[in-house]
């Protein structure tokens, strides 16, 4: 066998990177502090000295930089921009090691410690931890890198843990925690309390009573700017959102919610609105209000009404609920030429001549040139047009409305709802015991805490579920009522008469599937203020509404010939001796 010789290396690593020679390594410090507390603030000056000092005094080394981040989280290493800036450096080459002085300083996550520490390893950069001596171009370096970035990592989850408790505690306490800007309040840092603040509380004042009194989220909102009230932020920018969050904030009425969020993890940081999964505390009367407890839960009313009618939209296939449409004419109504829905205006509000509009959405939002061919039509015009739709239909197709009367009469049977609201009623009454009996169960430790909360929380959604239900069936109920009695006065009416004298909405909702505006003819003209019925017993009638616009307000009044002249007809007749008559 041939004899092997053995050549001694002389451990020459780190002063060669590349295959070239490094006479002189080139040398940076990262250093960091979490908060910025005084303490903190003068540890991260000490650290950034030292190492200046350190560096410089090693003849071997030569300082590249000092990178520091201060007041900032380890958790994410994207949020340190002089950390961002030091990895790009050592990626371009002008580092060949990173100094600093433990890995809780590096990073308090273990997979962005060991990311970085192999991305550097790759460019032969080493990263030197002075408290835990581990140098990541070693061979046991990565070994006790992960064994203690991992212990790094479980240090801040139990200080995470620990700093969740205590808020927590404090709440239950009753403290102010985490309290963020409002408008209407000043917040005081020094005793954690917070006091009206007189101005801004007319802004909340004036939203709630916009609210109440019927107007929406939008329109508050371009009211709010058009007066230039500001934002707690000091915008005179408002949107829906904005209105919103202010009805739905308990703090108006003098209440207070804590842990409306939650921390998902200490590590990526993530903040999500709280459920259930976590605890709440609710004090009443904590501060002074703004408003009165009865309109802050009769707006709460309206929210709800409103928000429950967009998910039953979505809930029945897109078929909106009777009782959310707040006009006649709304959802019925659809433009000929584009197929978009037509949407309710009022032009020149506030003037004499005002009148209430029905025009193409895609006109109104987009611009005229994408549906060019609409044209606004009167909310009187459409009405006076389908008085006249009907009277025809009732002179053509007397019987078939009578079936049709016969059948929407009885489809608002109250007998099925009464009946579904009763079984409603009886699944919360079985809800409500199991809730108690697990509530027993808890109180006797024959269950642990995390099956409590998993099995609580599923309860009261369903709780939560059923009672939505209740109420909206309650609602429901009524109407149907109110409708029912109306179809009994239209029978009655169409016994009488053939036709309506004043147009009622529930007669138009009764027989009316949809309205179609517009008309293209075979030769291609348009005619924007046609108007095609779909009545629900399957036929349809067209009118032209332009024959049914009513006199302009400020329109002249007429003179007849007989107001021009000075003599009438039969004055000139008795003036005159020798009249047609007595020639005769």
């Amino acid at each position: 066998m041939a004899e092997v010789e053995i050549i001694k290396g002389n451990n020459t690593r780190f002063s060669h990177r590349r295959g070239k020679t490094i006479e002189q390594r080139r040398v940076a410090a990262y250093c960091r502090v979490s908060t910025d507390t005084e303490d903190q603030l003068s540890s991260y000056k000490s650290q950034v000295t030292y190492y200046t000092d350190l560096i410089k005094n090693n003849p071997e080394w030569v300082l590249v930089d000092i990178y520091a981040d201060e007041a900032i989280t380890g958790t994410q290493t994207i949020k340190r921009e002089n950390f961002q800036r030091m990895i790009n450096d050592c990626m371009n080459g002008d580092i060949d090691m990173v100094i600093t002085k433990s890995i809780s300083r590096f990073a308090r996550n273990t997979l962005d410690t060991l990311k970085y520490v192999r991305m550097l390893k790759e460019r032969d950069v080493a990263v030197f931890f002075e408290d835990e001596k581990i140098n990541t171009l070693t061979m046991d370096g990565e070994l006790l890198l992960v064994v203690l970035s991992s212990v790094a990592q479980q240090e801040v989850e139990n200080i995470s843990a620990n700093v969740k408790k205590g808020l927590k505690m404090k709440m239950k306490r009753g403290e102010l925690v985490g309290f963020n800007s409002c408008l209407g309040y000043d917040y005081h840092p020094e005793d954690k309390t917070i006091t009206v603040n007189e101005k801004e509380a007319e802004t909340v004042r004036y939203i709630f009573e916009r609210y109440v009194e019927g107007a929406g989220g939008s329109m508050i909102a371009r009211e709010l700017e058009a007066l230039g009230h500001k934002t707690n932020r000091g915008s005179t920018k408002w949107h829906e959102s904005t209105v919103l969050g202010i009805i739905k904030n308990e703090k108006y009425k003098g209440d207070l919610l804590m842990g409306k969020t939650y921390t998902v993890d200490p590590i990526s940081g993530r903040r999500l609105d709280n459920y259930g999964e976590e605890d709440q505390y609710y004090i009443k009367n904590h501060h002074q209000p703004i408003i009165s407890t009865e309109m802050f839960e009769k707006a709460e009313e309206i929210r709800l009404r409103r928000s429950w009618s967009k998910n039953t939209v979505e809930k029945n296939g897109g078929k909106r609920e009777k009782y959310s449409r707040k006009y006649t004419f709304s959802s019925l109504m659809k433009c000929a030429y584009c197929g978009a829905s037509l949407t309710r205006r009022r032009w020149h509000s506030g003037e004499n001549y005002n009148k209430a509009i029905w025009h193409c959405v895609t006109s109104t939002k987009h611009g005229k040139k994408y549906c060019p061919n609409s044209k606004g039509i009167s909310e009187e015009v459409i009405e006076n047009t389908f008085l006249e739709s009907y009277r025809i239909m009732c002179n053509n197709n007397q019987d078939v409305l009578e079936e049709f009367l016969q059948r929407m009469e009885e489809s608002l049977s109250p007998d099925a709802v009464y009946d579904e609201v009763s079984k409603i009623e009886r699944e919360i009454e079985r809800i409500e015991t199991r809730k108690n009996k697990l509530i027993d169960l808890r109180l006797e430790d024959s269950l642990d805490r995390g099956t409590y909360e998993e099995k609580y929380n599923e309860i009261i959604q369903k709780l939560e579920k059923k009672e939505q239900r209740r109420v909206y069936l309650k609602e429901n109920l009524q109407e149907e009522n109110g409708i029912k009695k109306r179809l009994l006065g239209f029978r009655k009416l169409l016994e009488k008469d053939k036709g309506l004298a004043i147009f009622d909405r529930h007669v138009f909702e009764s027989l009316i599937e949809k309205v179609i505006v517009g008309e293209i003819d075979k030769d291609g003209h348009t005619n924007p203020y046609d108007l095609t019925f779909i009545y629900k017993i399957g036929s349809s009638h067209s009118l032209d509404g332009s024959n049914f616009k009513p006199p302009r307000k400020n329109a002249k009044k007429k003179e007849s010939p007989n107001e021009l002249c000075s003599y009438t007809r039969n004055e000139v007749n008795e003036l005159c001796s020798n009249n047609k008559v007595d020639t005769c």
